[in-house]
């Protein structure tokens, strides 16, 4: 006879580095000695709030909680306490780490859990900022009263493999809310715009502030030869600029490394997915 498959209600929490290749390229025993060190902090904490360690590849973490509550808890522990490691590196070479948490149903294996509760947990740690928290519908729904933290409403995410689109808030760290609304009559409220676009509305500084913010984690996640073909097209055009715009000829050569950049980093981004699906 066929065994039963076993399954059970879980909180997931994924775990993956931002810009792991760019750090890889640039230093190999280094990383992976930081990547080892940030693992250990990891696991104690998780350790400490009840969860366990389900897998660890390439550069991920793979973890579940029995409590909804100490898996958020954990996530944010985890970004406070690798956010103050290795203040000295410039930030483009400090690792950050991106986290998806989700509650859901999920198919047991010995020790290893399959299935969309596993599967929604990753595609929002990918949709997460470096240093970032992202979480379910069904998460936000157990912990917004019992943390102090606030969330910023993303609104429903289409997310890879799976049919319906995913309600997502990110973890406002800081401890102010923004986003939707309680509703009083039950029904849930149309997102505001500010809960959209994840920046507090309180002045052109802090919006200014925030686009920086964004471009220089868009910058820093950029391999390394899409990033030097991008400042070299841009010394070019100023080189340009300054010698006279009459004739411009600075979009010939930048054209030409950026199309050579762009087609090596898909390159390289179709091998690395190849070995993750094979490790799917």
């Amino acid at each position: 006879m066929t065994e039963k498959l076993k399954r059970r209600l879980t909180t997931v929490l994924c775990a993956d580095v931002s810009g792991y290749t760019r750090l890889m390229e640039a230093d190999e025993p280094g990383t992976l000695a930081t990547l080892r060190r940030y693992r250990m902090a990891m696991a104690s904490l998780i350790e400490r709030h009840d969860g366990r360690i389900v897998n660890t590849w390439g550069d991920a973490v793979i973890a579940e909680f029995p409590s909804v509550v100490e898996a958020v808890q954990c996530a944010i522990e985890i970004q406070q306490e690798l956010s103050t490691q290795d203040p000295h590196l410039p930030e483009a070479r400090r690792m950050r780490f991106r986290i998806g948490i989700n509650l859901g149903d999920v198919m047991v294996d010995g020790s290893d859990i399959y299935g969309d509760g596993v599967n929604i947990a990753a595609r929002l740690q990918e949709m997460a900022e470096p240093g970032g928290i992202l979480i379910s519908g069904p998460v936000y729904d157990q912990v917004h009263n019992k943390l102090s933290v606030g969330f910023d409403y993303l609104g429903p995410q289409q997310v890879k493999n799976v049919a319906a689109p995913v309600a997502s808030y990110r973890v406002a760290l800081s401890g102010t809310t923004f986003g939707q609304p309680e509703s009083k009559d039950g029904l849930e409220p149309a997102p505001k715009a500010t809960a959209l676009s994840g920046a507090p509305s309180f002045g052109v500084q802090a919006g200014s502030r925030t686009r920086v913010r964004v471009v220089s984690n868009w910058l820093a996640d950029l391999p390394r030869a899409l990033r030097a073909a991008l400042v070299i097209s841009v010394f070019l055009f100023l080189i340009n600029l300054f010698s006279g715009l009459h004739r411009v000829w600075f979009h010939w050569p930048a054209v030409s490394m950026l199309l050579i950049a762009t087609l090596w980093t898909m390159f390289r981004q179709v091998r690395k997915n190849k070995r993750r699906t094979g490790r799917d």
